[in-house]
């Protein structure tokens, strides 16, 4: 049982000032796994004053000083990796040999490493005309991050954070908040100035809101749903502050006609089941020729039947369980709702899988002759669902993967590299994946439309903490 009562203000692990707490649950068997305490408006005060003071010399260290410490960071990190694993696999369900370790875990020390080597590159002054342009840190920064990928979400707004040469005050999510006090200590033990990370757990409506709207925060950096990040929005908007969302996803797979249809499929429908189908940028329309249309139901049928759901602890397990009770009941409904509106189910459905009954484990599931009006085309499931889409040309292909309120990401597999970049360059995503390509730690990530504002990973990470000042007359004879 973990208990995690105390928040890292200024150095320090101090007490809350209220006794309120929450008990946070193990989604794999339905029980308690431990306790935070919950912050309000007066622990958030307490440190973004610390984040404020220490904002006055960190903003002031040299590039030199602030790789080393990002080097740091991550030595310690890679020393917990252990830990972190099984705190992310406790709180939110990630099979631990499969996902939690290889994944989940070393996600964040991938994004303190990237942030590291593009710090020692980045030109932070140029000269336009007559002047010189610095880039400079924004300030105090309100991180608020999300359950799905705890430690990768942790880590790719606290790494590009300190290599701005930022402070900041982080919220985690309080459905998944051990692996980020397991954060706080790596943060601690490699020395990073008092003040300049803080840790405040909560919920949205008292820190996040409390972090958004604060008039000592510059900046608020949040990675969630779309309606939340709405709020963060709203909140934020009285004190003018930047904002940065990450938020929701229903990105199109265009499998072209002249694609490997076996691994395409193959590859989408693991893409899709990943994480038990709990990213953002998840491949959860794929759009096929209605002419192949009974092949690619017989391949991604014969790719689930592969997964193995249960036991996060367990070796052989592939897919754990939702993240909680909530999301499962939600995730259920929508399953509910493709049935009745006339998807064809190839596998899965509602319920748990045979053999689990206990748990918030759903069923890898499958719906095929999908249309792009559908209520499951439409909003983000954020569970193990594929919508698989008939399309009859090119053209309609593209249509109907760009008609949604989201633009996080997009794939498209074809039998040329040019073809595939042709067909890229017309969806209106933030990021696309050509022929099965993998993420990229140094490419900018985030979306277009309903998926949010700004970019995270790599430099274009490191420019969502940086103003540009602009010194007039700085080359002048």
């Amino acid at each position: 049982m973990r208990n995690y009562q105390q928040f890292y203000i200024d150095g320090k692990w101090v007490a809350p000032h209220s006794l309120k707490t929450l008990e946070v649950m193990n989604p794999a068997v339905d029980e308690v796994a431990g306790t935070i305490a919950l912050g309000g408006q007066e622990d958030v005060n307490a440190a973004v004053a610390a984040a404020k003071q220490a904002f006055i010399s960190y903003s002031q260290t040299t590039r030199e000083e602030r790789v080393e410490l990002l080097q740091r960071i991550a030595a310690v990190y890679e020393t917990r990796l252990e830990d972190m694993a099984h705190a992310i696999s406790e709180e939110m369900g990630a099979p631990l040999e499969t996902l939690a370790k290889p994944l989940q875990a070393t996600s964040g020390l991938m994004h303190l490493m990237t942030a590291a080597q593009t710090l020692k590159q980045l030109d932070f002054e140029e000269d336009l005309g007559t002047s010189r342009v610095f880039k400079e840190p924004v300030g105090v920064c309100g991180l608020i991050t999300p359950w799905n990928w705890p430690a990768n979400q942790i880590a790719c707004k606290v790494a590009p954070a300190l290599a701005a040469g930022c402070t900041m005050v982080l919220k985690p999510s309080e459905v998944a908040p051990f692996s980020a006090h397991i954060f706080a200590e790596i943060l601690h033990e490699a020395g990073v100035p008092a003040g300049v990370f803080n840790l405040v757990d909560g919920d949205g409506p008292s820190v996040g809101a409390a972090l958004s709207s604060h008039p000592d925060v510059e900046m608020v950096s949040f990675t969630g749903s779309t309606r939340a990040g709405t709020l963060v929005s709203k909140a934020a908007a009285d004190t003018v502050k930047r904002v940065a969302l990450e938020l929701g996803g229903k990105s199109a797979n265009i499998l072209l006609d002249d694609a490997d249809f076996e691994q395409a499929v193959t590859h989408g429908v693991i893409s899709m089941m990943g994480n038990t189908g709990q990213s953002c940028n998840a491949p959860s329309r794929m759009l096929v020729p209605e002419s192949r249309l009974a092949e690619v139901e017989a391949i991604a049928q014969a790719v689930v039947s592969q997964i193995v759901v249960g036991d996060p602890q367990a070796p052989e397990t592939t897919m754990g369980p939702l993240a909680s009770r909530v999301h499962f009941d939600k995730v259920q409904s929508l399953i509910r709702k493709g049935i009745d509106d006339g998807a064809h189910l190839v596998c899965g459905g509602e319920g748990r899988p045979d053999g689990l009954d206990k748990g918030c484990y759903a069923r890898p599931t499958i719906f095929s002759r999908v249309s792009n009006e559908m209520t499951i085309a439409q909003e983000e499931i954020f569970g193990p669902v594929l919508c698989i889409l008939p399309y009859s040309d090119e053209e309609e292909a593209v249509r109907i993967a760009n008609d949604s309120i989201y633009g996080l990401s997009g794939y498209v597999s074809a039998g040329s590299l040019e073809r595939a970049r042709a067909v890229a360059g017309r969806l209106r995503t933030g990021n696309v994946h050509l022929n099965c390509a993998g993420v990229d730690p140094a490419a900018p990530f985030g979306g277009y439309k309903q998926s949010g504002l700004g970019r995270e990973w790599g430099a274009h990470g490191i420019g969502e903490f940086l103003e540009v000042k602009a010194m007039m007359g700085y080359n002048e004879a």
